[in-house]
């Protein structure tokens, strides 16, 4: 459910973006250190919010990377301690783990 609104609420702020754009479509003088150039107002705020996403993306995906690594590190260090207890591994208990996975996905 949580997926469906950040969904629904990422729709509408591009909805809101875009809005914003087409409204806005005069040329406007850009100074880069090298020298300037006019350029559409839409085609800056359009690649504004677009670079934006992308950035917010790339620490979104960084953030994942972080955290499958830490999970599979923490699973090996558990899987240890079984061994070294002398308890049933992973494999004994796997059907005991793949629903709480589905769970964990389905979030």
């Amino acid at each position: 459910m949580r997926f469906q609104w950040n969904f629904i609420l990422g729709l509408i702020f591009a909805l809101i973006v875009a809005i914003f754009a087409v409204v806005n479509v005069d040329s406007v003088r850009v100074n880069f250190v090298f020298g300037h150039t006019e350029i559409p107002l839409i085609l800056i705020i359009l690649g504004s919010a677009l670079l934006g996403g992308l950035i917010v993306g790339m620490f979104g995906i960084f953030r994942q990377y972080k955290q499958q690594r830490q999970i599979k590190k923490l699973e090996k260090e558990i899987e240890q301690l079984r061994v070294a207890k002398g308890e049933e591994t992973q494999e004994d208990t796997k059907t005991e783990i793949e629903p709480i996975e589905k769970i964990e996905s389905k979030k």
